[in-house]
């Protein structure tokens, strides 16, 4: 059967939605990272590599593929150019993941996404889950991960909408600090996703 039932994941950088998603995935879920699609896109769509050369002014792919360190420095530090590039790249990611959703066979499917509410993505979902870490945790993990400078990480941040406006406009909070256990709140998620479905069908 094709799903009808789309949950949307968010949250800021470094709150651990990968690892959300990754137990999502264990229970039989299928996951569309919007973050991995724009990626893709960037690297492989003819119309988005000739419009991301036209908004940044730049060559940014000078060895054949995207140079995205070069493209996170421009966007991050001029909010114009940012909500250009994006405005470029969701519409193609929405709509590949509208093609995804018919292709799955789980009795709902997950688009995770940092930036659900400020792209639009919260249009394609029918109900939203917050995963929220303090923001030292979050800096910790992203140098540890990316490998990045604090500054970088906080630019990021501070180009994403803070936790307060994240988990007032969602119906789900999974807390991710590092003594917290994500298990419980996922399968509380879990089924009563599935009890809404059962009572619908």
């Amino acid at each position: 059967m094709n799903p009808r039932f789309r949950l949307g994941i968010t949250g800021g950088i470094g709150s651990g939605k990968t690892s959300v998603c990754k137990v999502f995935e264990v229970l039989g879920i299928g996951v569309f990272s919007a973050d991995r699609e724009a990626q893709k896109i960037m690297e492989n769509d003819k119309v988005i590599i000739s419009g991301i050369k036209a908004i940044t002014g730049k060559n940014l792919y000078t060895d054949g593929s995207l140079n995205r360190k070069e493209l996170a420095s421009i966007i991050f530090k001029d909010k114009n150019i940012l909500l250009k590039v994006n405005s470029l790249i969701h519409p193609a990611v929405f709509e590949n993941f509208k093609k995804w959703t018919l292709l799955q066979s789980s009795p709902y499917v997950i688009m995770e996404a940092a930036i659900l509410f400020e792209s639009g993505g919260s249009e394609f979902v029918d109900r939203i889950a917050t995963v929220v870490a303090p923001v030292e945790q979050r800096i910790t993990r992203v140098i540890q991960r990316n490998k990045l400078s604090q500054e970088q990480v906080m630019d990021r941040i501070r180009n994403q909408m803070d936790d307060q406006e994240r988990i007032k406009r969602s119906d789900f909070i999974i807390q991710n600090a590092e003594n917290d256990m994500i298990i419980p709140s996922i399968l509380k998620i879990h089924n009563e996703i599935i009890t809404l479905l059962n009572t619908k069908s």
